[in-house]
């Protein structure tokens, strides 16, 4: 199980001070501990050592105690977790804006009212998300546009503050989509443009053939996200650029996969490395979730996935394995302590006529075959695996239309994709803020497989 930083490292992170009375507490020997004095959350003193009391027990949980492993952690709280509790750990937030809009898909409100009007402070958290955090158990935020880095910084401190004094202390796993472009170009880099070094594009860095320049600028990278309470990286895109006409091409770094494999590989090792670390993962580290499994470039005329119009990805050429390179050959062979990419996104599209086992045409993030068979069976791989976002939401009226992506699993309910998409071995729910259809599923897993084993699966995407 490979040490990752999506969770247990931040129950133990130094956290800022600014609005939300937050207190740090030092070990001679171990990490600096922060907290909110308004979440509840205790000091428990143990062998001179300093501990967070999560759960409020008043004694020492394996889950709290950073002088053991992170899987004997991770496999610790994952066992006390309720079935609720993981299927908001499944949840990846839809798309958050700081503060929010009063409109578009990224809107919310403040006590009832939009931000201008409501009195609010620019870092507040919206009724949306209090709502999503408590109720829903969501615990992985997606940021977009922020104010400002003072202003995402204390946002990021609200929501910790917020739910460390919730269930089992869990906290918040922030990250963001590329922004480190000079322009906004779509939902998925719209929080580019913002108070934060300006590097080039995928091409741009693919042009100067340079592994270690593309690893700096992913060390530079990781030190800024952090200043602003980001902990995940939506990146690098190691999608192949062998079609021209389609609009995601300057995001890719090449057509070669070997060269895309290189700086793939250059540029995971720059965000997930914390230097001087013994194992790669510390404090500096951010997970990087690399995309899209097993390659989203070969797209039917160029057009794109998020729209039924583009829903196949072709290989007339029968070049399927050269896609899948960057991720075997790239982003799971590191040469850094952290070994392989923390996550993985599958894309929209339906790999067409790809799946050599059960015939299915179905989205990448619906196959069996590409999730279990492929990418965990034959490729060994362990981390988590997010879908796209929105791939159980219903498609919309028109090809044209920008809603659900449920490429191949149309005729489905909601409950039935979520159903599917853990049965081919995904983790986590890309743009779902409801833990309503994950519980649905789960229930469907349970009548098929039975509790223990469905208990088992659950606890087992816990756990990455």
């Amino acid at each position: 199980m490979k040490k990752s930083v999506f969770t247990i490292a931040a129950l133990f992170l130094t956290v800022t001070a600014f609005s939300q009375n937050i207190q740090t507490v030092a070990n001679s020997k171990g990490p600096m501990l922060g907290y909110s004095a308004d979440s509840g959350v205790k000091i428990l003193t143990v062998g001179g050592n300093k501990f967070k009391d999560l759960n409020k027990n008043g004694k020492l949980d394996k889950y709290e105690d950073w002088r053991l492993t992170v899987d004997e952690r991770a496999k610790d709280l994952a066992s006390k977790m309720s079935v609720e509790q993981i299927a908001g750990l499944m949840l990846y937030s839809g798309h958050q804006s700081v503060p929010a809009p009063a409109e578009g898909f990224r809107a919310g409100k403040y006590n009832g009212m939009f931000y201008k009007e409501s009195g609010a402070k620019a870092f507040d958290l919206t009724d949306q998300q209090k709502k999503f955090l408590k109720e829903d158990n969501l615990r992985h935020v997606l940021v977009t546009t922020v104010e400002s880095p003072e202003i995402a910084a204390k946002w990021s401190n609200n929501i910790q503050a917020y739910i460390e004094g919730l269930g089992l202390g869990i906290p918040a796993n922030n990250s963001t989509d590329p922004r480190h472009s000079a322009t906004v170009t779509a939902e998925f880099n719209e929080g580019a443009g913002g108070q934060i070094s300006l590097w080039p594009d995928g091409l741009a860095m693919g042009a100067t053939f340079d592994p270690e320049l593309v690893k700096k600028f992913g060390n530079i990278a990781a030190q800024e996200y952090r200043a602003l309470g980001i902990s995940t990286a939506l990146s690098p895109q190691i999608d192949l650029g062998t079609e021209p006409r389609w609009y995601r091409i300057a995001y890719v770094f090449s057509e070669s996969p070997e060269l895309t494999a290189d700086l793939g590989r250059g540029y995971i090792d720059g965000f997930q490395t914390t230097i001087g670390s013994k194992n790669g993962w510390g404090n500096k580290s951010v997970n990087a979730m690399v995309k899209h499994w097993p390659g989203g470039g070969p797209e039917e005329g160029g057009r794109d996935g998020h729209w039924a119009m583009g829903k196949y990805a072709v290989y007339p050429g029968n070049n399927f394995q050269n896609h899948v390179k960057p991720f075997t050959e790239g982003a799971f062979k590191l040469n850094g302590g952290t070994k392989e990419a923390s996550a993985v996104m599958p894309y929209y599209t339906i790999s067409f006529n790809q799946d050599t086992k059960n015939g299915e045409n179905v989205g990448n993030g619906y196959s069996k075959y590409l999730i279990t068979d492929l990418l965990r069976g034959k490729y060994k791989y362990d981390g988590v695996v997010c879908t796209d976002w929105l791939i159980t939401a219903d498609e919309p009226k028109s090809p044209g239309g920008f809603a659900g992506k449920p490429w191949g699993a149309e005729k489905l309910s909601i409950a039935e994709r979520h159903y599917k998409v853990l049965e081919s071995g995904v983790d986590q729910f890309g743009g779902n803020n409801d833990k309503a259809p994950v519980l649905e599923a789960y229930q469907m897993g349970v009548k098929e497989h039975g509790e223990k084993a469905y208990r088992a699966k659950f606890e087992q995407s816990a756990v990455r």
